[in-house]
């Protein structure tokens, strides 16, 4: 049962717009807290209503053990964003948020509320596959690639007491993503604009543009310059995205 304090729990509401015709939801990396969507709530607002989503296991939730399921994690967040869905809902996600994103979008469509549109970032298409797994590493491996991917803040990577607070909620996303198969045939409705930097070790433009598969709207393909977090460089832009297709 969703209740309003679960909603509240799940869900962080920066610049509260209750006129706005649409509400963006925004589903965080592997590791990554509703903050990391601060600029995306301050650069729409007027446009759309950012409701950005707290997993378990970080920041005011860092008490709680991490999900290390996707299922699980998409059942739990679709069950807490359901009173949001008092106006239009697009969705947001960068990374692993990007594949809770999808799955969050089909329980909505189960329900008859299909997003207007989500938006998947730096992920490759829940089709594909590559044999990962950080989550099998021991700290210092998961650390090394944190700091491959270049999206932690370097005071992070130096501070030992806040390493240790971050890392199980960074192994249990890893888990939960690396573990992570699609539906054979798994599709939604909404139209799909997939956003991808053009030198991400993680996701080729090959597997960037087989998110194709996955709709039965509409799709366009956003290329831009930069890594796995072009978006924190090219923030600019990919909101400037985000706002037309709005």
């Amino acid at each position: 049962m969703t209740t309003a304090s679960s909603t509240d729990l799940w869900v962080r509401r920066y610049h509260p717009a209750p006129t706005a015709p649409t509400r963006l939801v925004c589903f965080p990396h592997a590791g990554g807290s509703a903050n990391f969507y601060f600029p995306f709530s301050a650069a729409l607002d007027g446009v759309a209503e950012v409701a950005a989503v707290q997993y378990p296991g970080r920041q005011d939730r860092h008490t709680e053990k991490g999900i290390e399921d996707i299922a699980d994690l998409a059942d739990q967040a679709y069950e807490a964003l359901r009173p949001c869905a008092d106006r239009p809902l697009a969705f947001f996600g960068h990374s692993m948020g990007a594949v809770l994103a999808f799955e969050v979008a089909r329980r909505f469509e189960r329900d008859g509320q299909e997003p207007v549109r989500v938006f998947a970032s730096g992920r490759r298409a829940p089709c594909t596959h590559r044999p990962d797994s950080v989550h099998l590493r021991d700290d210092d491996g998961i650390i090394a690639e944190m700091r491959r991917l270049n999206g932690t803040e370097p005071r992070l990577l130096v501070d030992d007491e806040l390493l240790r607070m971050v890392l199980p909620a960074l192994r249990s996303d890893y888990t939960a993503i690396e573990n992570y198969r699609a539906e054979p045939g798994a599709t939604i409705a909404s139209p799909v604009t997939v956003l991808t930097g053009d030198a991400d070790p993680r996701t080729s433009l090959d597997e960037a543009r087989a998110w194709k598969q996955h709709t039965t709207g509409d799709f366009d393909l956003r290329v831009f310059s930069g890594g796995h977090f072009y978006l924190t460089e090219r923030a600019a832009e990919v909101i400037e995205v985000v706002r037309a297709r709005l």
